[in-house]
């Protein structure tokens, strides 16, 4: 096997002294075709021209001699590294770092970036990278062929954002284009690019010192889930109280059984004051609170501004205003009925959870999931809120918890 694989990042400037060194003794250099071109590589050692990285490394590890893997940026974030350095391949690699595509587009950009996400975007893994780019302000695309700045644009069809395009950073034909996202889809784009994704979240105010990275600090410091729904804001008008659906234990319930997290989509059905869209929202998932009633979005877009949570919302009756909606993850439905339900099992969500307050609601909507290809779960719930002072009873919440677990089908 290979005596020594080193792994050179490259970023468009001269390489390090460490670099020009291990490229000198290599009788081996893998990379791709703009590396195999540099002027630094021996002119007798072996070329492999890198496509699949797993077939790659298995030239390397039969390879007697010195190899040199030469790879864009940094090769250990998002790169070439984590493959070399599987087991079975049994290869010792060193690693000569350069600036990674993330850091040199925000650097041309002017900003920082240790709140943002980084994603992937292959065609496979398009629709949940385009879930984090809904979910969080300040997102960072490494794209591929067929899943770039164009087809992230239609996927996020209805959200507005900047996009920052970097094209062939560090080359002489490197491009910055700063556009807004219902533009993008317009443009040709040269490959290998980086797309900044930025905008949603919060203005006019200066947020704090980050500790975590991929995490924004702007949100309030909000600490558990299922909390009152007066955390949400205050109940429509003409009514004093919550409904059954929005009684938080319910919620938290709901938000166990879906557990909604980064890369997901959820569909909530029925949003009313938001309080579920939001905390779903705080999982890190994108949400679509959808409700027949405009002023029940209004109420949900102000809980999520008042939370620092970004979600869209969609004005109309379900089931019909479904169809248009990107397919989703996991479902909540609070609204709609045995309709909803069976137009919901139609598009396959992962699971979905609904609520019914008589035994005959719930039987048919868990008939409704079972027939669409669903393992339910029925629950009756009851709680009871007490006061501290006297334990005497201040408010009783009866439901029945209705969940859908997809079941396979077979190919």
């Amino acid at each position: 096997m290979a005596d020594r694989v080193t792994v050179i990042g490259w970023d468009g400037s001269p390489l390090t002294a460490a670099g020009r060194a291990a490229l000198s003794a290599a009788t081996l250099v893998a990379g791709a075709a703009h590396h195999l071109t540099l002027p630094e590589v021996p002119p007798a050692a072996e070329r492999v021209r890198l496509g699949s990285v797993d077939l790659a490394a298995r030239r390397i590890a039969a390879h007697r001699g010195t190899a040199v893997v030469l790879a864009d940026g940094d090769p250990g974030f998002f790169g070439v590294v984590r493959t070399l350095r599987a087991p079975e391949h049994g290869l010792e690699v060193e690693v000569v770092p350069a600036v990674s595509a993330v850091a040199a587009a925000f650097a041309r950009a002017g900003m920082p970036w240790e709140d943002a996400r980084t994603v992937v975007a292959h065609q496979r893994t398009l629709r949940r990278a385009v879930n984090v780019c809904r979910a969080h302000p300040k997102v960072a695309v490494l794209t591929s062929p067929g899943a770039g700045p164009a087809e992230l644009a239609l996927l996020l069809d209805g959200v507005h954002r900047t996009f920052v395009v970097c094209e062939e950073l560090g080359t002489t034909r490197e491009r910055v284009s700063v556009l807004t996202s219902d533009r993008a889809a317009d443009h040709a784009w040269r490959d290998p690019n980086v797309v900044l994704v930025i905008g949603g979240g919060a203005t006019g105010t200066t947020p704090a010192a980050p500790w975590l990275t991929g995490h924004s600090t702007t949100a309030l410091p909000v600490r558990g889930w299922g909390l009152p729904t007066e955390e949400y804001g205050p109940a429509a008008p003409g009514r004093d109280r919550p409904g059954t659906g929005e009684d938080p234990s319910l919620r938290a319930a709901q938000l166990a059984r879906l557990g909604p997290r980064p890369g997901d989509l959820v569909w909530d059905i029925g949003c009313a004051g938001g309080a579920f869209s939001v905390e779903a929202a705080r999982f890190g998932a994108a949400v679509i609170a959808v409700d027949a009633d405009p002023a029940a979005c209004a109420r949900t877009e102000q809980a999520a501004r008042r939370h620092g949570a970004l979600l869209q919302t969609v004005p109309g009756r379900a089931p019909h205003v479904l169809e248009r909606l990107p397919e989703p993850d996991v479902v909540r439905i609070a609204a709609g009925g045995v309709p909803v339900v069976t137009a919901c099992t139609d598009r396959r969500p992962e699971r979905i959870v609904a609520h019914a307050s008589t035994r005959d609601e719930a039987e048919a909507v868990g008939a409704a999931l079972a027939d669409g290809g669903y393992e339910v779960e029925s629950l009756l719930l009851q709680t009871v809120g007490l006061d501290p002072g006297d334990w005497s009873e201040r408010e009783r919440c009866v439901v029945f918890l209705l969940s859908g677990r997809r079941i396979e089908r077979s190919p």
